[in-house]
């Protein structure tokens, strides 16, 4: 079995490669849309099953797909990527001093046939109180647009931000491996149960 990977974060990419599963990048646009009665950890269960749908037509049948979605929320509001700079120091304002919520949805969508497994892990994120200045640093220097909730945990913010976490850290990065790596031991993904690290690495196009 091959593992196939449709994600443009260069997180998940390292979290995989970190954890000895060599994999196939494909990459397109999908629509992140949701119902709006969703809250929570069904919303990124949602887009990660969306994000696997749009790429089942060209899946094989010796083939497991990998999607995944992050979403940070602060009660029941979603905060996604941030428009601007402005927009970005205005969530973190919104977020230091408190607790929010993180949450990873997965897909593993095996090529053959068989039903995906999908699930959700939340970690609780506590921010001490940041100054405006460390905001607008932050920002300034770090450009975070691509992130959810306009900030990463493996960077600067994250190394002097955050105070203490509940749950995963890999979760907020992008990926709850431990979660994952479970799921592929339970579809098979592994040659031999007894060596959890014999996944095929034949894809002609695997990452290392």
């Amino acid at each position: 079995m091959r593992l196939v990977l449709a994600s443009g974060s260069p997180r998940r990419r390292q979290l995989l490669t970190d954890m000895g599963l060599p994999y196939e990048l494909r990459l397109r646009e999908v629509d992140e849309s949701y119902p709006p009665q969703l809250r929570r950890a069904a919303i990124a269960e949602y887009l990660a099953r969306r994000k696997a749908k749009a790429y089942r037509p060209d899946l094989a049948p010796d083939e497991l797909l990998l999607t995944a979605d992050t979403i940070v929320c602060l009660g029941e509001e979603v905060l996604n990527k941030p428009a601007d700079a402005a927009e970005a120091r205005a969530m973190l304002g919104r977020l230091q001093g408190r607790a929010h919520q993180v949450y990873t949805g997965v897909c593993l969508l095996p090529g053959d046939g068989r039903a995906p497994l999908v699930f959700a892990d939340e970690t609780t994120v506590h921010f001490r109180a940041l100054s405006t200045a460390e905001i607008a640093h932050y920002v300034a220097r770090y450009q975070p647009l691509d992130k959810a909730g306009a900030y990463g945990a493996q960077d600067w913010l994250g190394l002097v931000g955050i105070e203490r976490l509940e749950g995963s850290y890999f979760t907020v990065m992008g990926l709850p491996t431990h979660r994952v790596w479970a799921g592929l031991v339970a579809l098979g993904y592994f040659s031999d149960p007894d060596d959890p690290a014999t996944g095929d690495t034949t894809h002609p196009n695997a990452h290392p």
